[in-house]
């Protein structure tokens, strides 16, 4: 970073100022994402995500576990009908 020199105390009080703002600017945004935090913290949130996320790991494993069972199921209904 590399040192500003400055012939008036109008260019100081230019930057403190711009400082000031930009400070404020980023105080606003970490309030504002801490709020938005809090209010994603909720229990409805909260179990809707796991609910959420349960249902979406169910649906996409749905046709592998079809897959997977049906070939017993059709067994046992041709070994029944067999009488064995």
């Amino acid at each position: 970073m590399e040192t500003k020199k400055y012939s008036s105390y109008a260019e100081i009080e230019r930057d403190l100022e711009i400082l000031k703002l930009e400070k404020d600017i980023n105080y606003q945004k970490l309030v504002l994402s801490f709020q938005k935090t809090k209010e994603s913290i909720t229990p409805q949130n909260i179990i809707g995500g796991v609910f959420s996320s349960y249902k979406d790991y169910i649906s996409h494993s749905y046709p592998k576990i079809l897959q997977t069972i049906l070939p017993y199921i059709i067994g046992w209904f041709v070994n029944k009908k067999r009488g064995n």
